[in-house]
């Protein structure tokens, strides 16, 4: 595994107050160090990352909005409401630009390494910008460091990607960018769009002329929990990585699907979570080789949900997953405890929920929001990929 770990890496920081906060990122980082993940014999920490050249960034994004993105990092009151920068929550800062290119480069080594076989799996993160898009910043995103490195993949010859985001919110800008591209699936599990930002994501969004069947979105009732989530996955994601045979899988592993988390309203636990990561896992040793890039994205339980659920995921990366009922290191909590003025942290690495989720092939639940959901989505994806969506709707 190569694990992507830059100290600069922090200084995409939107300010004091802000959810994206830099702190998330650095609390993971010190639990995955606190287990010793980064120890082992076969895991390269990879730091130094540079930023990405405009060249780089042209692939998935506009010259006009890199231009503005760089005049906002000279000029701090710098306002383009019509390229998404100034606002809420994209607001700006000194180096905006220098600082998001590094996001873009730190993924793009996470691509590189797969790519050349120095490591099967790899790890950012502080990657997962997935709402940005191409002429304009989103969702506390700038520059959509998944996409550069999907075209990285794709310059370098591979023939077909798949993209499974399994954040709370839409992977809205990762799928307008390959919209009509056929050789990247793009797959996003989200709390729906009725109840949540950025109000898109349904169904019916199967990809541009040239790639109907492309993208694919499962919009989640809100209030689910783990064998909810864990069903709509099976019944969708299984079924169409495997027909449409990817040579490398790209996930976004936001984990503000948690419980805890302030900005959302999924249910999940740590035990669902890792179980989601372990599926995408199992996926790419089934059908390329192993070959998987995961990169972080929201949660904004920055305590409690997100140093445990990307300690799960690097665990699971490295080939030495931790099992949930296992302690937090007294390390890492003396360390949490110093830095926020007494706040403890869990003190394991799982919430205590067991998991039973019913498979998609028990049958339909006609009063069930959630098998409508999946249903939906079967319906408007598997016939392009010969695929029988077996549900009521068809």
């Amino acid at each position: 595994m190569t694990y992507i770990w830059d100290d600069r890496l922090r200084q995409y920081d939107f300010g004091p107050g802000h959810p994206l906060s830099p702190i998330r990122n650095l609390l993971a980082h010190k639990l995955v160090e606190s287990f010793g993940l980064l120890d082992a014999d076969h895991v390269t920490v990879r730091g130094e990352i540079e930023p990405v050249t405009d060249e780089d960034l042209l692939r998935a994004h506009r010259q006009d909005f890199i231009d503005s993105v760089k005049l906002a990092s000279e000029h701090p009151g710098y306002l383009d409401l019509a390229r998404g920068l100034g606002t809420e929550d994209v607001p700006v800062f000194a180096d905006m630009h220098t600082a998001s290119a590094r996001i873009c480069g730190a993924t793009l080594a996470a691509a590189q390494a797969v790519h050349s076989g120095d490591a099967v799996h790899a790890v950012n993160l502080s990657g997962g910008l997935h709402h940005a898009k191409s002429g304009q910043a989103s969702g506390f995103c700038v520059y959509n460091d998944i996409a550069v490195g999907i075209h990285y993949l794709l310059d370098q010859g591979v023939d077909r990607v798949v993209y499974i985001d399994v954040d709370v919110h839409h992977g809205d800008g990762v799928e307008e960018i390959f919209w009509n591209d056929p050789r990247v699936m793009t797959i996003s599990l989200h709390e729906s769009g009725k109840t949540l930002f950025p109000q898109s994501g349904w169904p019916e969004e199967v990809g541009g002329e040239f790639a109907k069947g492309s993208a694919v979105n499962v919009a989640l009732p809100a209030g689910i929990g783990n064998d909810q989530w864990l069903r709509a996955f099976d019944g969708v994601v299984p079924d169409l990585v495997t027909r449409f045979r990817p040579d490398v899988i790209v996930s976004q592993q936001g984990c503000d699907t948690h419980r805890n988390d302030p900005l959302a309203h999924l249910r999940l636990t740590m035990e669902g979570q890792r179980e989601s990561y372990q599926r995408i896992h199992r996926l790419a040793h089934d059908l390329c080789e192993g070959r998987w890039i995961a990169v972080g994205g929201g949660g904004y339980d920055w305590l409690d949900a997100v140093p445990r659920a990307w300690t799960h995921l690097t665990a699971i990366a490295a080939d030495a997953p931790i099992e949930c009922d296992e302690p937090v290191p007294e390390s890492y909590r003396r360390v949490v405890h110093e830095a926020f003025g007494g706040v403890d942290c869990p003190t394991s690495m799982g919430d205590g929920a067991k998991l039973s989720p019913l498979p998609w092939g028990t049958g339909f639940d006609p009063v069930s929001r959630l098998d409508d959901s999946i249903a939906r989505t079967r319906d408007a994806v598997f016939g392009f990929h010969e695929l029988d969506p077996g549900s009521p709707f068809f």
